[in-house]
């Protein structure tokens, strides 16, 4: 079979099901079996702890956001051993560049390589200058999750990581600004909405009966929320804090760190209509960035 995929991109969704389930659906779709080196580039916060257990389950995370931390770091050990154990391999380099020199590392995984390992290596935009080897596949999370097969034309992890980095804050203030307007609905008596969704640089609420409250008048509440600047806290994997209002959560370390944060707030005016489930569909959004969704309505 001639291999023709060079990149395709997702929506990085918010909340911890949303994202492993993302995962799960790129390593059935994408990964090969002989695929052997995995670069993941992102902020922190960003998800790609998440998206690895979802890519690859059952998998060791040396480090991530709930505290897992293997030392010494088994890659690192095997390799020093001259013996490797293990079918898979997970490297942060962020976390492990304070305990070892970045080559050693790129050395370890270059060999584990070599030995028919798999290694997938977080942050791999910062060891990909001491490898030799290229990424069979480089996935790269911000607003959206970008995964490609490098060839010599690109894209390189510095390319991904600039995409990445610089979408990422729209979709913490997204995800900011959905759990506000999901919080005003509740705090007026209305069902918490049921269902989420994604749309760029923004998010969708899905109601399953056409609500009878004023759009505007949600609208007005969250823009008060957002102006009165209130500090948005993580406080466990269920929970945020909004000022000092404690609130459900799925995605808690997916936030900006202040409602102030979050720029050029709006609701579309109008539900749009799912034509195959009949939901109907609230549209939030953020940024300056003008979406074909407010294009097709002649709104903003």
């Amino acid at each position: 079979m001639i291999e023709s995929f060079s990149h395709t991109v997702y929506f990085a969704p918010r909340g911890k099901d949303r994202i492993q389930h993302l995962g799960n659906h790129i390593s059935q779709r994408h990964l090969k079996a002989n695929d052997k080196l995995i670069g993941l580039v992102g902020k922190a916060g960003a998800g790609k702890s998440l998206l690895i257990k979802g890519m690859f389950p059952g998998l060791n995370l040396t480090n991530d956001d709930e505290g897992i931390n293997l030392r010494p770091l088994p890659v690192l050990e095997e390799y020093q051993e001259g013996k490797f154990r293990s079918p898979s391999y997970h490297v942060d380099i962020r976390f492990e560049t304070a305990f070892s020199q970045p080559w050693e590392l790129g050395k370890a995984i270059e060999k584990a390589i070599r030995k028919n390992k798999r290694v997938v290596v977080e942050h791999f935009n910062l060891i990909a200058s001491y490898l030799e080897v290229s990424p069979d596949v480089l996935v790269g999370i911000g607003e959206e999750v970008l995964l490609a097969r490098p060839g010599v034309f690109g894209p390189t992890p510095e390319e991904i990581k600039e995409v990445v980095f610089d979408s990422i804050e729209y979709r913490f203030m997204a995800h900011s600004a959905e759990d506000l307007t999901a919080m005003v609905i509740e705090n007026r008596g209305y069902m918490r909405p049921p269902l989420h969704s994604d749309v760029k640089s923004g998010f969708v609420l899905q109601f399953d009966q056409k609500p009878d409250f004023s759009i505007t008048e949600i609208e007005s509440e969250v823009r008060d929320l957002i102006a009165s600047d209130q500090k948005i806290k993580f406080l466990d994997d269920d929970h945020i804090e909004i000022g000092s209002e404690k609130y459900v959560c799925t995605g808690p370390r997916i936030h900006v760190g202040r409602t102030g944060d979050i720029e050029k707030f709006r609701l579309l005016p109008e539900y749009k209509v799912d034509p195959v489930t009949g939901f109907y569909l609230l549209v939030g959004l953020v940024g300056e960035r003008r979406s074909q969704l407010e294009l097709s309505c002649r709104c903003g």
